[in-house]
Order: C-alpha cells, then structure tokens, then sequence
C-alpha cells in the first residue's frame, strides 16, 4: 500500500526538485555545445591539416576530453533527476489507481 505521507514526499520531491533538475538539463545542452566550441578551438591550431586530420587531432586533445567529461557528469546528473522524478511521478499514479480501485470496491 502507498501511504499518504509517501505521496506528500513524492509530491515535495517533484516540488522541490524542479529547479535543480532545470540547471542540470541546462547544464548537459550547454555542454554539449560547449564540446562544438572546444573542438573549433583545437581545429584552428591544425593549420595545413585536412578537416578530418584537423577534428581527428581536436578531438584527442585533452582540452576536449575535459568538456567531453564535464558533458558525460552533466547528463548523468539530468538523468539522474529524471529517473528520480520519473520515479515520484509513477508513484503517485499508483496511488491514484490504488485509490480509484478502493473507492470502487466501497460501492
């Protein structure tokens, strides 16, 4: 059975989550930007290179790495509030099912 203080929790952690889950969102696409910025920086130190050659070497560069890192913990985090919160929400449709089935076995 699913109490009611478990759905007050799930309701507050939804609540209480939302702006940190919107930084983390914003986060993870601001990064992933971020990779295209880092990759155009390395690219222009490739003088006489092919493109190819040229992306090849940015993307080996250690400057790249560092965003492509800093990308990986930013959706991990988004991810993370989202399975959480995907997680309060199922609950709380449970509990509405639940409910529903207890109003229906009472008529």
């Amino acid at each position: 059975m699913i109490t009611d203080d478990q759905i007050n929790s799930a309701l507050d952690y939804l609540r209480d989550s939302a702006p940190k889950a919107a930084v983390a969102r914003a986060q993870s696409r601001t990064l992933e930007k971020y990779l295209g910025v880092v990759e155009a920086q390395q690219k222009s130190h490739a003088v006489g290179r092919s493109n190819a050659a040229a992306q090849d070497e940015a993307r080996a560069s250690p400057e790249y790495k560092q965003a492509l890192d800093a990308w990986e913990e930013a959706v991990r985090r988004d991810c993370e509030f989202t399975m959480l919160r995907e997680a309060a929400s199922s609950r709380i449709e449970a509990w509405r099912t639940q409910s529903s089935n207890e109003r229906a076995a009472r008529i």
